[in-house]
């Protein structure tokens, strides 16, 4: 479920209506400096779609009509989600977009996802800022070996965030990105390292965020 302080809501927003012409958003667009924003219906409840810049600008330098409604350059009309769609459909949904639109309980729209916020919430996650080392751990993927990945760590320190990459079916190596706290020292990280590969793990990379 997304957690709501992540979304920009409607009140915050630069959105059209879809009764508005392309003239009309075109100018919304050059006053915000948005490359896009919402189209929603007319009583500004319903998502209906985005409209963007440049399709708007070709048009307009192909000739169009300008008076045609905003819709005529509709896009995105089902890239959407819901505020308790899963993390995973989240990133999907987003992939190749400025922001998604999200839609609260009763299908109206509630506000936007946008990709930097994303990009922070995962920053946040890893815990970059208040961190000392991230350390990119190599294994088979076997079970109980995250367990006893982590149980090597926790004889040394605590572990401020982990992920685990290369989890597609058929991969034959893992990578589990493991961040520490900002109190670990080097030659503490030196012994977990040393630690890990006794045991096998390689230790593929270690960043230094204090560096």
């Amino acid at each position: 479920m997304l957690l709501k302080s992540l979304i920009k809501p409607k009140k915050q927003l630069t959105t059209v209506r879809e009764d508005a012409t392309l003239e009309e958003a075109l100018g919304v667009l050059e006053k915000s400096g948005y490359r896009c924003v919402p189209i929603l219906d007319k009583t500004g409840k319903l998502f209906r779609g985005n409209i963007y810049k440049m399709h708007i600008y070709r048009h307009k330098s192909r000739g169009g009509d300008m008076n045609l409604p905003v819709t005529h350059l509709l896009k995105n009309a089902t890239k959407f989600i819901s505020l308790d769609s899963a993390f995973f459909n989240v990133f999907f949904s987003i992939k190749d977009l400025p922001y998604i639109s999200v839609l609260d309980e009763n299908n109206n729209f509630y506000g936007i996802l946008t990709h930097n916020r994303l990009l922070e919430m995962l920053s946040q996650s890893w815990n970059v800022n208040v961190g000392s080392y991230v350390l990119t751990v190599i294994s088979s993927g076997e079970r109980g070996e995250l367990a006893e990945m982590a149980k090597i760590f926790s004889k040394y320190t605590s572990i401020a965030s982990c992920i685990t990459l290369d989890v597609q079916a058929g991969e034959l190596v893992r990578r589990t990105m493991f961040t520490l706290p900002a109190n670990v020292t080097h030659e503490k990280l030196e012994r977990i390292v040393a630690n890990l590969e006794r045991r096998n793990f390689k230790v593929a990379e270690i960043e230094d965020l204090q560096a």
